[in-house]
């Protein structure tokens, strides 16, 4: 297929992200991605518009240039669907999945994956929670044999592959002093420790026309990072291995104390910064008279104090009254419940025998039916043939026919096997263990916060007489909640729903 960038309408743009790390993948990889989210792209009816693609980074940080680049675009409506070959591309660390899945629903994008099936709905976002879970585990026993490899080489004092300015791979794998650019770290050390200032240094080392181990201009972060930096007095540390001249050291080790020292007395406090966005029930919150989103808003008062809270958006129109609720309070207040339930045995069966339901539909359409019903009619056959092999007919066809029906059985085996890999099927103890993980969860951690709601909460609805409703994941004639369902849900008791009365804090006007 030609790898061409089309143009089309806003409604069906979308955008390829692919990555590979490092860990024995190829920049093939990349293409192979590509190749497979550009024929998902067609069967879709789906227009690609753009590519981002990050080579050799692992998807257990958000440290991607390409990945960053794609959530920054999201806000700008230039598409509307991010295509992913898998879970695990778009990333391995559940916490980070979470976040940026809920900035790129805020704006308005969803993500698709080429080659697994996500299905729509409640049980589709419960699935890709689970996916994100163990692309995580995944990852963490990957990292486990790469960690236990890397500590082996640590003993031998080795580079680990790392690049340090200043200082470059020996003969034997360990660092050595760069005869080049040592001298200038040793530069910038002595200049800092005689009270010269970082941006001073980088204007004089730019003016002097040298550059970062990338090429690029010195900056004040990459003078402080030089400044932090402990191999520089010679120090080697691994993990749990710590050798003090296990580097040759550029500088010595009372002038890297001396310079820790003056960074720390020069650090300034950081400024009081305004809170950029970070509202959780964005696109979850719903005002409970009128049935309208509420939305995150706030302001400054003349004392400088910064107040956040959700307010409905016919209110903003005055065809509301609902009165403004507290960010932090509202937010709180739902996580502590979400918590609760994820902590209550029977509420956790509940999800998982609904969610086990779902799965058994879809398997009875899947095609590992026939599959399965194919592979045991060629283990009968070859069962057959064996017993003509023992009773010694031992022909050249039945021979023949045995090797063709071994052949059969691999080939269907493999394609079982692939087929699972895009339909994953989970048992239920690994469905209940995955929501049971939830009550090791900080109720602090934003990006843990963010992960509970998006895989429990499909709506909650306010009132200002203090009732919240509560709607989970689940299906059926309720998953879409309105105002009038939500009303009939508290006063019928919907089972499917948790509502409760709480004591509305007063909200301040800034």
């Amino acid at each position: 297929m030609a790898d061409q960038i089309a143009s089309g309408t806003v409604a069906d743009r979308a955008v390829i992200y692919a990555r590979y790390s490092s860990s024995g993948q190829r920049e093939e990889s990349i293409e192979g991605q590509i190749r497979d989210c550009l024929a998902y792209a067609e069967r879709m009816n789906l227009i690609v518009v753009d590519k981002y693609t990050d080579h050799a980074l692992s998807g257990t940080t958000d440290k991607r240039p390409a990945f960053q680049r794609m959530i920054r675009d999201s806000a700008k409506g230039k598409f509307t669907v991010v295509l992913c070959w898998k879970t695990d591309r778009f990333a391995r660390n559940r916490c980070d999945s979470a976040i940026y899945k809920a900035k790129l629903r805020a704006n308005g994008v969803r993500i698709l994956y080429a080659m697994e099936t996500i299905p729509d709905g409640p049980e589709g976002i419960v699935l890709e929670s689970m996916m994100d879970g163990f692309a995580e585990y995944y990852s963490a026993n990957l990292s486990q044999n790469v960690r236990r490899g890397l500590y082996d080489s640590a003993l031998k004092l080795q580079t680990l592959g790392q690049n340090c300015y200043g200082l470059r791979k020996g003969p034997d794998g360990r660092f050595e002093q760069d005869p080049i650019t040592a001298p200038i770290v040793r530069r910038i050390f002595e200049e800092y420790a005689s009270g010269k200032t970082a941006m001073a240094i980088v204007r004089e080392l730019n003016a002097a026309g040298y550059r970062t181990s990338q090429g690029n201009p010195f900056g004040k972060n990459t003078i402080a990072r030089i400044l932090k930096n402990q191999k520089y007095c010679g120090i080697y540390e691994y993990a749990d291995i710590r050798v003090d001249d296990g580097i040759p050291a550029i500088i010595t080790k009372a002038l890297y104390e001396r310079v820790q020292e003056m960074m720390k007395r020069h650090a300034e406090k950081p400024a009081l910064k305004k809170t950029e966005g970070g509202f959780l029930l964005t696109g979850k919150l719903f005002c409970g008279h009128c049935g309208a989103p509420m939305a995150g808003d706030g302001g400054t008062s003349h004392t400088g104090r910064v107040y956040q809270y959700y307010s409905c958006l016919n209110r903003r129109r005055k065809k509301c009254d609902k009165e403004r609720v507290s960010k932090q309070w509202i937010e709180d207040l739902i996580v502590d419940k979400l918590m609760q339930i994820a902590g209550d045995d029977q509420i956790i069966n509940d999800f998982a025998d609904h969610y086990m339901a779902w799965q058994a539909e879809q398997q009875a359409a899947s095609p590992l039916v026939g599959m399965a019903q194919r592979l045991k009619r060629v283990e009968t056959a070859i069962k057959h043939n064996m017993h003509l092999v023992d009773s010694g007919v031992i022909t050249e066809s039945v021979k023949q026919h045995l090797v063709d029906l071994e052949s059969e059985k691999k080939a269907i085996e493999q394609g079982m096997a692939q087929e699972k890999l895009n339909e994953p099927w989970l048992d239920r103890t690994e469905v209940l263990f995955f929501l049971k993980k939830f009550r090791d969860g900080d109720a602090k951690d934003i990006s843990w916060r963010i992960f509970l709601i998006e895989t429990f909460l499909q709506a909650a609805y306010l009132y200002d007489d203090g009732r919240l409703l509560l709607h989970l994941n689940f299906s059926g004639d309720k998953a879409e909640i309105t105002a009038q369902t939500a009303e009939e849900a508290v006063e019928h008791g919907d089972p499917l729903g948790f509502s409760f009365r709480t004591h509305l804090p007063a909200i301040s006007p800034p």
